[in-house]
């Protein structure tokens, strides 16, 4: 009897066990009830692709983004809405299962109805811009698929719907976002936007006096061309109808089942065409090779998903039962946000901090936003550096480094542009990539201020948050710079962009210094980085400690590059030009000494905290290195860092807890960061400081997390430099050097641990 009491026991265990998800598996979404509206979407996605994906009175919907699709305003359009209706409806409300599943990256719905049992999933291909739906029913069914526009005709956002596109606040004439060309093609629906000649970059251009060199300048709108097919087998069109999405009108362009069947195919090709191209020939090229790869694009896709997530991972507390602890949380939503950073793996362009490919009605995240879907705050063509940085950091730790070329490419693609700056206003040398740029490498028009001085400086924004802020380019030539050290990346390609960048400031400093007096140099023979700005918020700063430490670390940096990378005379340049780089500035604070944001300042404009830059991500201090008691002072006693401190947004106080080795602080704020968002999806933050989902928002949690359980300086690696005793994580993470880390932690100890190469084994300390 005892013996089978022992063995149902046992089986029971067994079950459970077999049951219980281990891996990327443990943190698949699902959702047991329909959802409201488009804020209770998920997202799914793949390459450059993007889809917000829900289920809302027994109808699926999804919205459709891709990187790149910008309009002449400079908006980041969406393209458009799919609606697909199944007959006799499946649905029950009883039985109805949504899940995204990370392992292979699409969403699947279930439900059943009866004796009627129907799946319909949702995926991306990650080598072609191709959206499939696949529908499958123990019983046949009538499917009714609508393509779903809201620019049907020309629209003319106005007030604060212009920070959308690059006018902001101050458009210079009224702005039209002009109509799709939308029609059915056939059996199959057509929607294309082909930009205008005349667009945005042409009144920039205007307003900032480089029209003399316009023809020399690289223009990502005139004739750009996007949209997509839409085509289901054994369909036909069936007619147009009007309706309203909450704020929202649209028309819709229906395709409907010939006849009713167990399986329906439901496909859209998403092509975009630069202005030396013709869509349609894009257009038809995808579709024919989408048709070649049919055979193969699902296992390919999954292929690639699968070496995703063998790649890195951190999980947390796997064991527990209790899936809303803080620690638990944290570990899915790490894993939630990698999965929507690699929906725009390959994508044109970066993924845009404010949102990504993921946002919706905009009036789900703020109720008095009645707009269109294709609202999003902060601008589309617009890129902040301060916060586009927060999404590209983790991806080294996460051995993501494929997936940072998009956002290295938008510098590098705008170099020319960004040196003509300095050509046309200074006549001299360097590139000047200011903080918040358009994707043609100017200023944006709002912020460089339309109302100036006629007598101001043209290469100058007038502008209190922005003024001299022009550093933030150099933590993407670090980030380039890393990509050699992390995997030995062949960075030649990008050498021009990190040398154009650091020669701008060598230049520049000393033309400033020479428009003022007759020496280009301090007493010390230091640049005089005056005027300058330590990030938005010391202004008018004289030697900010950012743009010291920035400078410092990415010169040493280059410097050791292999010789390959830079001639003799190249390196006694780079040499010269380190020399000249002023000290680091300190202040005492409470009868301490801490870094000082700068030598001096006028005013402080916003709530960035600067002097724990060196810090992070430059890393002149921290664990193991000297100094670590002043920046520790710096944490705790600095007063402007104490009242500025938060976890919302971009705020990286986590990070700097973590480099400091301050492991209540450091679990405090991750905790904070990456704990469900309110939500229905748990990884969608947001607003923040800027629109939702915030991705750095996401991005400042998954560099908090990775920090605590590591991190490097030079070849040593130390693990474990914050981690709390009461968290219990496996984790596998990259290192400098072509390394990887895999280990498990129990009860604060390192219990398992495999180091590849094995000789790196030696520069490993656990903290």
């Amino acid at each position: 009897m005892l013996k089978r009491v022992f063995l149902a026991i046992a089986a029971s265990f067994t079950v459970i066990c077999s049951n219980a998800q281990t891996g990327i598996d443990q943190y698949n979404q699902v959702w047991n009830k329909q959802s409201i509206n488009s804020g209770e979407s998920m997202p799914c996605g793949a390459g450059d692709v993007g889809l917000n994906v829900w289920v809302e009175g027994d109808e699926l919907f999804f919205y459709m983004s891709r990187s790149g699709t910008f309009d002449e305003n400079n908006t980041l359009l969406k393209l458009g809405r799919v609606r697909l209706k199944l007959s006799p409806n499946p649905f029950s409300q009883e039985d109805f299962k949504q899940a995204l599943i990370l392992k292979n990256g699409h969403v699947d719905i279930s439900t059943k109805k009866g004796s009627a049992s129907t799946n319909i999933r949702v995926w991306v291909d990650v080598f072609r811009p191709v959206v499939h739906v696949d529908v499958n029913s123990n019983s046949p069914l009538i499917a009714e698929a609508s393509y779903e526009s809201w620019r049907n005709r020309d629209l003319f956002p106005k007030g604060k719907e212009n920070n959308a596109n690059s006018w902001k606040w101050a458009p210079p004439s009224p702005v039209v976002t002009y109509k799709d060309s939308l029609r059915f093609n056939g059996n199959s629906v057509l929607f294309y936007h082909q930009n205008r000649t005349n667009t945005a970059f042409d009144i920039v251009v205007k307003q900032q006096g480089m029209e003399g060199v316009k023809n020399q300048m690289m223009n990502p709108l005139a004739g750009l061309s996007f949209g997509g097919l839409m085509k289901g087998s054994n369909m036909s069109a069936s007619g147009t109808y009007a309706g309203k999405y909450h704020n929202t009108e649209f028309t819709g362009w229906t395709l409907k089942s010939i006849k009713p069947a167990k399986r329906h195919e439901l496909l859209i090709y998403l092509p975009i065409a630069k202005a030396d191209q013709t869509w349609s020939s894009e257009l038809k090229a995808l579709v024919q090779e989408s048709q070649r790869k049919s055979g193969t694009a699902k296992k390919q896709s999954e292929d690639w998903w699968k070496s995703y997530w063998d790649r890195s991972y951190i999980y947390l507390d796997s064991a527990v039962s209790d899936k809303s602890s803080a620690a638990w949380q944290v570990g899915r939503n790490y894993q939630l946000f990698r999965y929507m950073l690699a929906c725009n793996a390959y994508g044109e362009y970066p993924t845009k901090f404010n949102g990504g490919l993921f946002t919706v009605d905009p009036v789900f995240t703020d109720s008095t936003l009645k707009f269109t879907p294709d609202f999003r705050n902060w601008g589309g063509g617009t890129h902040t550096a301060q916060n586009q940085r927060l999404v590209y950091w983790p991806m080294l730790r996460s051995g993501d480094i494929d997936m940072m070329k998009p956002q290295f490419d938008f510098y590098k693609n705008m170099l020319r542009n960004a040196e003509l700056r300095s050509e046309v206003y200074w006549n001299h040398k360097g590139a000047s990539f200011t903080e918040q740029i358009e994707n043609f490498g100017l200023p944006n028009p709002a912020e460089y201020n339309w109302k100036r001085p006629a007598d101001y400086d043209k290469g100058m924004e007038y502008n209190a948050w922005l003024e001299y802020e022009w550093d933030t380019i150099l933590e993407f030539c670090q980030m380039i710079l890393e990509t050699e050290r992390y995997q030995n990346k062949d960075i030649t390609g990008y050498m021009p962009l990190i040398e154009s960048s650091l020669t701008f400031f060598n230049e520049h400093y000393q033309y400033l210094a020479k428009k003022r007096g007759s020496k280009a140099f301090d007493g010390n023979g230091h640049l005089v980085l005056y005027p300058g700005s330590a990030a938005e918020t010391y202004k008018m700063a004289y030697n900010a400690t950012s743009t010291v430490a920035a400078l410092k670390t990415v010169l040493t940096r280059l410097l050791e590059l292999p010789d390959s990378y830079l001639t003799a005379k190249k390196r006694e340049e780079w040499s010269a030009m380190l020399k000249r780089i002023p000290p680091i500035s300190f202040r005492q604070q409470n009868g301490h000494p801490t870094i000082a944001p700068a030598k001096l300042w006028e005013r402080i404009n916003n709530v960035e905290t600067p002097q724990l830059y060196p810090v992070y991500p430059w890393g002149i201090y921290g664990i193991g290195k000297p100094g670590l008691d002043t920046a520790l002072n710096t944490y705790r006693y600095d007063t402007d860092a104490l009242k500025f401190r938060s976890h919302v947004g971009w705020k990286q106080d986590n990070i700097f807890a973590a480099r400091l080795g301050l492991k209540e602080e450091a679990q405090r704020l991750t905790s904070l960061k990456l704990k469900d968002s309110g939500r229905r999806f748990p990884a969608f933050w947001g607003p923040g400081f800027d629109w939702t989902p915030d991705h750095n928002w996401g991005g400042s949690g998954m560099i908090g997390l990775q920090e605590m359980l590591m991190q490097t300086d030079g070849r040593k690696i130390y693990l474990l430099p914050a981690w709390p005793s009461d968290w219990n994580a496996s984790f596998k993470l990259h290192a400098p050097y072509n390394t990887t880390i895999e280990a498990t932690v129990e009860n604060g100890k390192i219990t398992s641990m495999k180091v590849s190469p094995q000789s790196r084994k030696a520069d490993v300390e656990i903290i």
